[in-house]
């Protein structure tokens, strides 16, 4: 058995919404410089619909294949339902990671919770 899926492959060779998005509504930082993987997340959010998603991730394969995965489930998703995105919905939308690789798909979800909480105060300051 191969290491990793074609579809890990397919993500870390062919990266989905890379780059950035200069009036993103909500920016999300997740990773650790020790362990070498840092995600950025960016969210463009209008009538409570994702309309545009882009990353920027400083990374392995796993990280680079996690970040593009996770930004394909959530493009297009309302935030009720990207809410809901986990590590292992990641990871199983890439056929699965190497257990010593799930990490990667635990930062895509945690730079994306990261993204919604910066979105969330950003209303929150525009409401009040």
């Amino acid at each position: 058995m191969a290491l990793y899926s074609e579809k890990v492959m397919d993500h870390f060779r062919n990266p989905r919404n890379v780059g950035v998005i200069e009036d993103a509504n909500g920016v999300g930082l997740a990773g650790n410089a020790k362990c070498g993987d840092i995600m950025k997340m960016y969210l463009k959010i209008e009538d409570e619909v994702v309309q545009d998603v882009k990353f920027e991730t400083f990374g392995c394969g796993s990280a680079i294949a996690s970040s593009s995965m996770a930004t394909e489930l959530i493009k297009g998703q309302p935030l009720s339902e990207v809410r809901k995105l986990t590590n292992q919905a990641v990871a199983e939308a890439l056929d699965g990671l190497p257990a010593y690789k799930m990490h990667c798909s635990v930062l895509a979800e945690e730079a994306i919770q990261a993204a919604l909480q910066d979105y969330e105060s950003r209303m929150t300051k525009e409401d009040n």
